[in-house]
């Protein structure tokens, strides 16, 4: 029962750009200013990691290194939606790419802070 649903996913060259957007309107009814959102991502025959978060009202965000430069969360709360602008890809980007919200984490990398999570969007990188 995924209440978020990620969009924008596909395949792209190595060094492209894509920008992937996440509906939250099903779980926060309109109320995405109360919960953080954070952007994970699981590559094949690896562990889902948590790469980019963002604040209830976008003041604070956080990045994991290896993606650090190269992508910017943001967030649209009177939309209830939430973004992750990818560039500068590289093949090892490949992955499922996941949202999840919480209600009482910050900005938060732990998938078992996480309320509701998105059943993913798939990006490939290669030439």
């Amino acid at each position: 029962q995924a209440q978020l649903e990620e969009s924008g996913g596909g395949s792209v060259q190595p060094g492209g750009s894509l920008r992937l957007s996440c509906s939250a309107s099903a779980f926060t009814q309109g109320n995405l200013g109360h919960y953080s959102v954070t952007w994970f991502r699981q590559a094949p025959g690896k562990e889902r990691e948590g790469i980019a978060c963002i604040s209830r009202n976008g003041a604070t965000t956080k990045y994991v290194d290896s993606v650090k430069g190269r992508f910017t969360i943001s967030r649209d709360n009177g939309e209830s939606l939430a973004y992750l602008q990818m560039s500068s890809l590289k093949p090892n980007d490949t992955a499922v790419y996941y949202c999840a919200v919480s209600l009482n984490h910050w900005c938060d990398f732990q998938p078992l802070n996480m309320d509701s999570w998105g059943r993913g969007t798939k990006v490939t990188v290669s030439s």
